[in-house]
């Protein structure tokens, strides 16, 4: 007879009424941030404390999914163990994992190729009450329905054992990894976010030495990172928040964020057919209000997502028109096409676009990232952590405000340069400074119109 390993923190961590935990399920996965069109995710790094708190960072990783059932069919999970000490990475001795939605099969064809590995044990106790595993099975059943489960208890274990594991079960596009982790506990809700942005950053860089204040799960993380830079993954960052933006203290928070890794190729598609949407966008809407034919709108679900965007025209090389927004307020389509028509009618240091000039005009179109305070405590700091290049800066002193996008290391690369002409486009003294400012930056995906 199968040995089943039943659900454990049901009713804890999740519903354990079937019904109620299907319908908890399906309503987090309708009002999940909307997603980019699927690329097959290779991995995803999701949090596991109980719904209320971190089910909606959860199932922001678990939509992308949706269209994918039938297609994986298995999954490999890895999760850091709470309750047990397990000297490297423990399959559990069950042969079939229960949840209130149902029971999932696990995969022994790759458990027993695992137990070759010295690395890799077998421990019943390491999951008997392991939650971080566990709370990712409804969310997996509801998605995927009919799948395999390779699950992985991960203790005291490197890097590069972890990654190896990982090698071991890489197999094709039916393989998903899963990774099980939060990010920083029970601090202030202002350091959380200031912690939790610098393990983001490392997360999205690739950089393979997280700590366990910075995640729970640094150790599947970082091997999961280590396979990525082998296998040419790109991380997509989905969602990042704490328990205070769901149900929570702000004075004791946990840190929780969701990402997808695709490969380089699918990214960089996606990335073209998005360009290539925006700079059509822009330039119909152009075109609509001079009178000219206009090209069909585009649907597209990542129009309707909110978005941040500057529509910068030149023409024969000059700046002909830069208008932009610095905060997602309303669904990026809306934002580029008002935009597009600002910079060409509305940029108050130029004429309003005619006619004749609108062949000659080169469209570039600049998504931005949210802003990330600096926190800084004078010039000489502000000027050692801007990152050329990379980095566009907004400047606030009371009702004077700027930015540049980082397009503008082009005319100005050195740091001090780029920061004294922010000053005076805000309006005040290249040599201004005072304790009252205050910067934060951004980093933009940027498309431009081919040279006619």
């Amino acid at each position: 007879m199968l040995t089943i390993r039943p659900a454990a923190v049901a009713g804890m961590f999740y519903p354990d009424n079937p019904i109620e935990l299907k319908r908890t399920v399906t309503d987090l996965l309708a009002k999940a941030r909307p997603v980019e069109a699927v690329r097959a995710p290779k991995a995803l790094i999701v949090p596991h404390a109980g719904y209320i708190y971190s089910g909606p960072i959860a199932a922001s990783a678990y939509a992308r999914l949706g269209d994918l059932r039938g297609r994986i069919r298995r999954v490999v999970l890895l999760g850091p163990t709470h309750r047990v000490y397990v000297r490297g990475l423990a399959l559990p001795e069950a042969e079939r994992f229960a949840t209130p939605l149902g029971e999932v099969m696990l995969d022994r064809d790759g458990m027993r190729q695992l137990n070759e590995l010295p690395q890799v044990i077998r421990s019943a106790a390491a999951h008997q009450m392991e939650h971080s595993l566990e709370v990712q099975l409804p969310f997996l059943q509801q998605v995927l329905g009919d799948f395999q489960l390779l699950p992985l208890a991960v203790g005291e274990a490197t890097a590069n054992e972890v990654a190896e594991v990982l090698e071991a079960v890489w197999d094709g596009d039916e393989t998903l990894i899963v990774i099980s982790s939060d990010l920083s506990h029970f601090l202030p809700d202002a350091l959380a976010r200031k912690v939790d942005g610098g393990t983001v950053d490392a997360i999205l860089a690739l950089n393979s030495h997280l700590n366990h204040e910075q995640a729970c799960g640094a150790t599947p993380i970082n091997g999961l990172l280590l396979a990525a830079r082998k296998h040419r993954l790109h991380p997509v960052v989905l969602d990042v928040r704490n328990s205070s933006d769901t149900a929570g203290d702000p004075d004791r928070v946990v840190g929780y964020a969701a990402f997808a890794f695709e490969t380089e190729a699918e990214t960089a598609q996606l990335d073209a057919e998005k360009g290539s949407t925006l700079l059509k966008l822009a330039r119909s809407e152009i075109a609509a209000k001079l009178g000219e034919a206009a090209a069909k709108p585009v649907k597209a679900a990542w129009l309707q997502e909110p978005g941040a965007s500057f529509v910068t025209l030149t023409r024969q090389g000059e700046l002909r028109g830069c208008i932009g927004t610095l905060e997602a307020h309303r669904p990026l389509g809306v934002d580029v096409r008002e935009n597009a028509v600002a910079a060409a009618f509305r940029d108050p240091r130029f004429m309003p676009l005619t006619r004749g000039e609108f062949d000659d005009i080169r469209v570039e179109v600049s998504v931005l990232s949210p802003t990330e305070p600096l926190q800084v405590k004078d010039e000489s700091a502000a000027l050692a952590v801007l990152r050329p290049n990379v980095d566009g800066v907004v400047f606030e002193y009371g009702h004077y405000r700027s930015t540049f996008l980082p397009q503008v290391w082009e005319q100005l690369p050195k740091p001090a340069e780029f920061l004294a002409h922010l000053k005076r486009k805000a309006g005040l003294p290249v040599d201004f400074w005072a304790d009252q400012v205050r910067l934060s930056r951004y980093t933009v995906s940027k498309w431009k119109e081919a040279a006619a």
